[in-house]
């Protein structure tokens, strides 16, 4: 069956043309529809940009971002120095070759610094590149003209980023995080829909917290519960695979980004992977040199002296899957008295009302708060 759904990658990502086209031939043999737009403003990730990735993360140390070392960081340097080749250049050979050319000069020296035998011909990359664009051309477009017509005409439209708030580049834990800004404020600049186009924002948090890569993190879990919580949450990272580092739920650094994304409502997932762990806690503020602060310190370097403040709650009884469900069917009122209290005091904290609760990986296992409100 055809996909229903549009799927448009704006002007704000970056993209590796060799695994966009993997994916779109892998959806190809499920006989699905390619309902696809990319921009013609979007950044593309070279062969140098993985290599520079691997040697920078290297050479950072302990300042390591952590990141999937799959170029992204650098190819967002490149257009900051507006050094970068876009989708534009990539579907036109003969506007893209001289400006590969220079920009693998640079980079060519810039490795070889750390990695005197490392040398791939630019004309191989050329070549590549060039069978890339021609088969990524029919998807793309401007997509900030497409977009803006499209929420003219009263139609829906998701955005969506990676990653979280905390991971952006400007309002985020910096230098461990990622290149864009992962947040609401990205939405414009990453497509270019005007501010007062976008509707409701909603703030999707975890029960507890967890992070991939470096960076400090004030609740994080060493000991058996937080193995637990790994296991139960499936806390493993979706592009490398490693396990994702766990810790209670801080509410300090969420009401930080509630402010920072004007949030309208929270989505609170993945309640059911705290089952069977008692106590449960939950961080509602930090104190510093034996003082309680006030709001959320943005450096790490303040908040590697930060101690957690945390309420401690009781927790509920593990269940069968099938149970979970069926509590989902029946709504909010069916939940564990005690998660119900731990619902509540997140509530009570955020001062935020819910649209949404998850307990559970399936659609019927999201509980709406209020059944008549929509997206």
């Amino acid at each position: 069956a055809p996909l229903e759904k549009e799927c448009i990658i704006a002007n704000g990502c970056v993209i590796d043309p060799k695994v966009l086209l993997e994916e779109i031939e892998d959806l190809k043999k499920l006989n699905k529809k390619i309902n696809l737009k990319l921009s013609s403003t979007a950044h593309v990730i070279f062969p140098f940009h993985r290599t520079l990735d691997s040697l920078e993360e290297k050479r950072k140390g302990r300042f390591s971002a952590g990141t999937t070392k799959r170029g992204i960081g650098p190819t967002y340097s490149d257009k900051v120095a507006r050094w970068g080749l876009r989708v534009f250049d990539l579907i036109n050979p003969e506007i893209m070759k001289p400006k590969l050319e220079k920009l693998y000069e640079i980079k060519k020296n810039l490795i070889n610094i750390y990695d005197p035998d490392w040398e791939i011909e630019v004309e191989s990359i050329f070549n590549e590149y060039k069978s890339y664009g021609q088969r990524l051309k029919p998807y793309v477009i401007d997509t900030a003209h497409y977009l803006n017509k499209i929420m003219d005409s009263g139609k829906k439209v998701v955005f969506e980023a990676a990653q979280g708030t905390l991971l952006g580049i400007d309002h985020g834990m910096y230098p461990f995080g990622t290149s864009s800004n992962a947040n609401a404020l990205g939405i414009s600049a990453g497509t270019g829909i005007p501010p007062k186009k976008i509707g409701k924002i909603y703030g999707i948090i975890k029960a507890y917290t967890s992070r991939v890569g470096e960076g400090k993190f004030p609740t994080e879990l060493f000991n058996n519960v937080g193995e637990k919580i790994r296991e139960q949450g499936h806390e493993y990272g979706t592009v490398t695979g490693r396990p994702r580092r766990v810790g209670w739920i801080d509410l300090f650094n969420i009401k930080y980004t509630i402010m920072i994304n004007g949030i309208d409502k929270i989505i609170v997932t993945l309640l059911d992977a705290l089952e069977g762990i008692n106590p449960i806690k939950m961080c509602t503020s930090y104190e510093l040199d034996g003082k309680i602060l006030e709001s959320w310190p943005i450096h790490y370097e303040i908040i590697e002296n930060c101690k957690p403040i945390y309420k401690s709650f009781e927790g509920w009884e593990a269940i069968p899957r099938e149970q979970w469900t069926q509590i989902a069917q029946e709504g909010y009122g069916a939940l564990p008295e005690t998660m119900k209290t731990y619902v509540q005091t997140i509530k009570d904290e955020l001062k935020t009302d819910y649209f949404a609760l998850s307990i559970g990986p399936d659609r019927k296992e999201t509980i709406l708060m209020n059944s008549g409100e929509v997206w």
